[in-house]
C-alpha cells in the first residue's frame, strides 16, 4: 500500500522533531503547528510548513482540536500524528480526524475510549484473564466511601485518576489521617489535567517494579510485543530513567507479561504502537505470578528509544506504515533483543530546590557524540525554556552490549553534557547511573526517595572551587576593561602606575572583587606573584586556591560566567549593590511563587490563624502541582493573588503577620 503523502504533527518540542525526522526520511511532507511561545522553536524550522494556532497556554493552542483540524484541512494534510501528551489519548480528536477524512496515526477511537478510563480498562482486561491490582475501581466517588474502601484495602494505598496518565492525579497515602487531603489534591489535579476528577483506590504494592510491555498491532489482526522496559526509577510518579530489557527479567516472566499485554491489546481491537504498564512485586525478584495490570497507554511513549535500540526498529515508521494499512513485516518469532539500552530524561529543574522547574535562556547547549549514544531534543542554544510546557530539554540514550556498559556510557555522556542557563538535573542523573545499588539491580520505585541525600537532592554547599574559576574569569574581564579605559585616557599607557592590577612595590599584589555566586554574595581575591605579572590564583571563601580541580567547562554570558564541575552548574556574577528587590524588602512573612505558573487554589483567607507547615496554596507549573506551606505560625494578613491567576516567579501571593512573642 502507498505511504501517507503528508503528516501534520499535533505536538511540539522533542517529539515533534523526532516525528519530523522519520517522516522526511519516508518522503512525507511535514506540517507543524505552533503556539506564540514556540514561534522560533526548532521543530517549527524543521518542518516543511508551519502554522500558528494560538497563545502560549496549551488549552488555547495545542489542546484546540478545532484549530488543529482547520490547519490540517487548509494544508491538505493526509494524516495527523499526535505524538504523546496533549491530544494523543483523546478519542474525540481521533474521531474529528476521521470525520474530516484525515488519517489519525494511532489506534481507533474505540480503543482509546476503552483504555482511557482506568476502572473500565481493568474490568476489560480481567475478562481477558490479565491480573489486576486489588482495589476499588467502581463509580462511587463520595470521600467517606472512598476513605472506607482505603481502610478495607489496607494502607498504604494509591489514589489514581480514572482518566489519568503520566503521574497526574496520583497520590500515595500512608495513613488514614492523610487520605482526605490527598484525595482532594488528586481530584483537583485530575480535573485540571483531564477534565475528569474521578479516582480509583488501589493497594500500594510494596517493593514495586514498574515494568511495561511495548505492543504493536496492524489493522489485519496481527499483534506482537517488542519486549519490556523497566521504568522503576521515578520521582513523584514521573519516570526519570528507563531501560530495556528489565534487570532480573526471566524468560518465563517475559513470556507471561508479553502474552498478557498482547491479550489486552487484542481485547480492544488495537492498531499501532501502544504500551501496557504493569506493576510487579519485586520483594523476591521478578516472578510470573506477581505482576498486575495498571493501565494501557494508547500512544507512543517518551521512552520508546530504548526499545528501538534493542530491536533495531523505528517505531514511528511502523506507526506510519500501520496507519497506511500495511501488514506488520515481522512475527513474534522474528524479534530478538540486542544488548541493553538506558534513557535519562534531562529536565530544566533544580534538584537542590526540590526539583522546581527552571526557566530562562539556554546560553549554551552541547551534547556528546559517539557510537551507541543518541540524543533526542527539541531545543538548541539560544532558545528559551518557558513555564508553559513540560521542562524536558532532551532524552539522552545509551546502547551497549551489557547493562553495565550502557550505564557507564550514559553516565559518561551526562558528564559531557553542557546546559548553561536554567538549572538542570544532569548531576542527579549521573549519580543515579553510578549508584551501586541501582547498578546491582537492587531497586524499586521508591529508590530515589530513599536516596535523596546521596543523589545530591536538596540544598548543597557553595562550590568554592567552581566559584574561584568563575571569579578568575570575571576579574580578568574587569581588568581588561579597566586597562582599555586607562589606555584611552593616559599619555603613558605602559606606565606601571596606570595599571589597574593591584601593582605595588615589594609586597604581593592583589585585586579584590565582590561577587554573587548562585545568588549568594561572596568576596573573591585575585593574588599576583611579586616576581611576575599575571594571575597566580583566585580564592573564594575557604577553598584551596592551588588545588588542581577538574573544571568541565566555562561559558561566558552577558550577566556572568557559568562554570561546570562534576555535572553541577555554578553561576558567578559581579555583585551589584544597587540590584535590590525594593518591592519585596522586609517581607519575611511573605509566601511567594517558587516559579512562573498558575495559582490553582488558596486554602486560607485574611484573618485565619495558621501553623508552620500548614498548606496555604497550590501553584501549577510545567504540568506539576507545588504546594505552598506557611513558613511560621501567624495570621493571614493579605491574599495578593486570586486562584486562576498566572503568577511570576517571586511574586508575593500571601502575607502572614507573625504572632506576637
Amino acid at each position: 500500500m502507498a505511504m501517507l503523502e503528508s503528516v501534520l504533527i499535533a505536538n511540539r518540542g522533542e517529539i515533534a522533531c523526532r516525528i519530523i525526522r522519520t517522516a522526511k526520511r519516508l518522503g512525507m511532507r511535514t506540517i507543524a503547528v505552533y503556539s506564540e511561545a514556540d514561534a522560533d522553536a526548532l521543530f517549527v524550522r524543521m518542518a516543511d510548513e508551519a502554522y500558528p494556532i494560538g497563545p502560549a497556554p496549551a488549552r488555547e493552542s495545542y489542546l484546540r482540536i478545532d484549530r488543529i483540524i482547520e490547519v490540517a484541512k487548509h494544508a491538505k494534510a493526509a494524516s495527523i500524528h499526535p505524538g504523546y501528551g496533549f491530544l494523543s489519548e483523546r478519542a474525540e480528536f481521533a474521531e474529528a480526524c476521521t470525520a474530516n477524512g484525515i488519517v489519525f496515526v494511532g489506534p481507533p477511537a474505540a480503543a482509546i475510549k476503552a483504555m482511557g478510563l482506568k476502572d473500565a480498562a481493568k474490568a476489560l482486561v480481567q475478562q481477558a484473564n490479565v491480573p489486576v491490582v486489588p482495589g476499588y475501581h467502581g463509580s462511587r466517588q463520595e470521600p467517606d466511601f472512598l476513605r472506607q474502601k482505603a481502610y478495607e484495602i489496607g494502607y498504604p494505598v494509591l489514589i489514581k485518576a480514572v482518566a489519568g496518565g503520566g503521574g497526574k492525579g496520583m497520590r500515595r497515602v500512608e495513613r488514614a489521617a492523610d487520605f482526605d487531603a490527598a484525595l482532594e489534591s488528586a481530584q483537583r489535579e485530575a480535573q485540571n489535567a483531564f477534565g475528569d476528577p474521578r479516582v480509583l483506590v488501589e493497594k500500594y504494592i510494596l517493593a514495586p517494579r514498574h515494568i511495561e510491555i511495548q505492543v504493536f498491532a496492524d489493522a489485519h489482526g496481527n499483534v506482537v510485543h517488542l519486549f519490556e522496559r523497566d521504568c522503576s526509577l521515578q520521582r513523584r510518579h514521573q519516570k526519570v530513567i528507563e531501560e530495556a530489557p528489565a534487570p532480573g527479567m526471566t524468560p518465563e516472566m517475559r513470556q507471561a507479561m508479553g502474552q498478557a499485554a498482547v491479550e489486552a491489546a487484542r481485547a480492544v481491537g488495537y492498531v499501532g504502537a501502544g504500551t501496557v504498564e504493569f506493576i510487579a512485586d519485586g520483594r523476591e525478584g521478578l516472578r510470573p505470578d506477581r505482576f498486575y495490570f495498571m493501565e494501557m497507554n494508547t500512544r507512543l511513549q517518551v521512552e520508546h528509544p530504548v526499545t528501538e535500540a534493542i530491536t533495531g526498529l523505528d517505531l514511528v515508521e511502523l506507526q506510519f506504515r500501520a496507519a497506511s494499512g500495511e501488514t506488520l513485516p515481522f512475527t513474534q518469532g522474528d524479534l530478538a533483543i540486542n544488548g541493553h539500552a538506558v534513557e535519562a530524561r534531562l529536565y530544566a529543574e533544580d534538584p537542590e530546590k526540590e526539583f522546581l522547574p527552571s526557566t530562562g535562556t539556554l546560553w549554551a547547549l552541547e551534547f556528546p557524540e559517539g557510537e551507541g549514544i543518541r540524543i533526542d531534543t527539541g531545543v538548541e542554544a539560544g532558545a528559551e525554556v518557558t513555564p508553559y510546557y513540560d521542562p524536558m530539554i532532551a532524552k539522552v540514550i545509551a546502547h551497549g552490549t551489557t547493562r553495565e556498559e550502557a550505564l557507564s556510557m550514559l553516565a559518561d555522556a551526562l558528564g559531557e553534557t553542557i546546559v548553561a542557563g536554567p538549572k538542570t538535573n544532569t548531576a542527579f542523573l549521573k549519580k543515579l547511573c553510578e549508584a551501586d545499588e541501582f547498578r546491582a539491580g537492587r531497586f524499586d520505585t521508591g529508590f530515589i526517595d530513599r536516596n535523596l541525600e546521596t543523589l545530591g537532592v536538596g540544598p548543597q554547599p557553595l562550590d568554592e572551587i567552581a566559584a574561584s574559576f568563575g571569579a578568575a574569569a570575571l576579574i580578568s574581564r574587569e581588568i581588561d576593561r579597566l586597562r582599555l579605559a586607562e589606555a584611552l585616557r593616559s599619555d603613558e599607557p605602559s606606565s606601571p602606575w596606570s595599571q589597574p592590577d593591584g601593582f605595588q612595590l615589594l609586597a604581593t599584589r592583589s585585586v579584590g572583587m565582590r561577587l554573587r555566586v548562585d545568588g549568594e554574595r561572596v568576596e573573591a581575591r585575585e593574588v599576583f606573584s611579586s616576581e611576575h605579572r599575571g594571575v597566580s590564583t583566585v580564592a573564594v571563601g575557604t577553598s584551596d586556591p592551588w588545588a588542581e580541580e577538574q573544571i568541565e567547562r566555562e561559558i561566558d554570558a552577558p550577566h556572568g560566567v557559568y562554570v561546570f564541575r562534576n555535572g553541577r552548574q555554578t553561576l558567578v556574577q559581579p555583585y551589584d549593590p544597587f540590584d535590590v528587590d525594593l518591592e519585596h524588602m522586609d517581607e519575611g512573612g511573605s509566601v511567594k511563587a517558587p516559579m512562573h505558573g498558575k495559582l490553582v487554589a488558596v486554602f486560607v483567607q485574611p484573618g485565619d490563624r495558621v501553623e508552620k507547615g500548614q498548606r496555604l496554596a497550590v501553584v501549577e507549573a510545567m504540568k506539576m502541582e507545588h504546594v505552598l506551606v506557611a513558613p511560621s505560625d501567624g495570621e493571614v494578613a493579605e491574599i495578593a493573588a486570586e486562584p486562576g491567576a498566572q503568577v511570576a516567579e517571586g511574586a508575593r501571593l500571601i502575607v502572614l503577620k507573625a504572632e506576637a512573642e
